[in-house]
């Protein structure tokens, strides 16, 4: 479906109940750039699977399937489809964070619901085929881009209040600009330091941040000779230092932020630190302090200090790749 087949910009965005400007965009990127097709339909029980998706998640996507003559798909969802996805294979090799498309009404059915997710699986042989010219195992393919599965997860355990982040997000994985190391993932930069996120998979032990460091410190000089990191850098609000103030000093938490230089603080643009700590320990936007659960150490603090009239930080900080 090409664009001469609809009225004009202005008219898919209104069929699509989005701003103007928001389909410029994509039309403006994705330029004549090609797309990818997703797989056949039939293989994508077995992908998504593979790719760790939830059985109820997969199938709302095998529901609303872009299958040639599904009633679900207008001709501007296949319009946004297919450019969406011609904007993020344009990046391909890429390790910015990129925002696929506009933010769709997702009540109006699985075709809106899950159309990023569409254009994430058209992409799954492109990247396959960047790593392994890259040489990177199809183990560490495979378990970094199984991150769907787990951000499926965690958008419907915040009620759809995830999605908006996670679907700029993902444009990594499916451009190679993000692997899946053990406990960690890492986050090329194209200068000197390489960047440091902490998926939801488990405790972060010491013991289990080193082993990923180590693979971290064989694996990028391997797959990526041309670029020389000299550092490990992370931005979150686990390096809040207020964080001290409640844990005990042998928490994984503490341990971890030990391992940091911080860097001075200075507000991050669009984004809030009470915000973050709320979406990643409680996994919700909304619910009110007093309805949150305080199960745990960290589950009080978030809550008492907030209570306080105090704010949460992000914070910045690096260390040496090479002791």
């Amino acid at each position: 479906m090409g664009l001469d087949d609809l009225v004009n910009l202005a008219d898919v965005a209104a069929r699509l109940g989005v701003a103007v400007e928001d389909v410029d965009r994509v039309h403006r990127l994705a330029g004549d750039h090609p797309s990818a097709p997703l797989p056949a339909r039939a293989d994508a029980p077995a992908i998504l699977d593979r790719l760790g998706v939830p059985p109820a998640d997969a199938e709302e996507i095998l529901a609303g399937w872009p299958d040639p003559d599904s009633p679900l798909w207008t001709p501007e969802l296949r319009w946004l489809l297919d450019r969406s996805t011609a904007l993020v294979h344009a990046d391909l090799g890429g390790y910015e964070w990129l925002v696929p498309g506009p933010e769709l009404p997702r009540d109006r059915g699985p075709a809106w619901r899950h159309l990023y997710v569409y254009v994430y699986l058209a992409l799954i042989g492109v990247v396959l085929e960047y790593h392994r010219a890259h040489g990177v195992p199809e183990t560490v393919s495979w378990t970094t881009l199984a991150d769907l599965g787990r951000n499926l997860a965690i958008d419907r355990r915040m009620n759809g209040e995830g999605w908006p982040i996670m679907q700029a997000w993902l444009t990594l994985h499916v451009r190679g600009g993000l692997y899946e190391l053990g406990r960690l993932q890492y986050h090329r930069s194209g200068g000197t330091g390489l960047g440091l996120h902490i998926p939801e998979s488990g405790p972060l032990t010491p013991e289990a941040v080193t082993a990923s460091l180590e693979q971290a410190r064989a694996f990028f000089p391997r797959h990526f000779p041309d670029e020389h990191y000299t550092e490990f850098t992370c931005g979150s609000w686990l390096l809040d230092p207020q964080l001290r103030e409640y844990l005990p000093e042998d928490s994984n938490i503490v341990r971890f932020q030990q391992r940091f230089e911080l860097e001075p603080y200075e507000e991050p643009e669009g984004l809030d630190g009470d915000v973050e700590v709320l979406r990643f320990v409680f996994r919700t936007l909304t619910t009110p302090l007093d309805k949150l659960p305080q199960r745990t150490v960290l589950e009080r603090a978030v809550v008492d200090h907030l209570k306080a009239g105090r704010h949460w930080y992000w914070r910045r900080g690096h260390f040496p790749i090479w002791d």
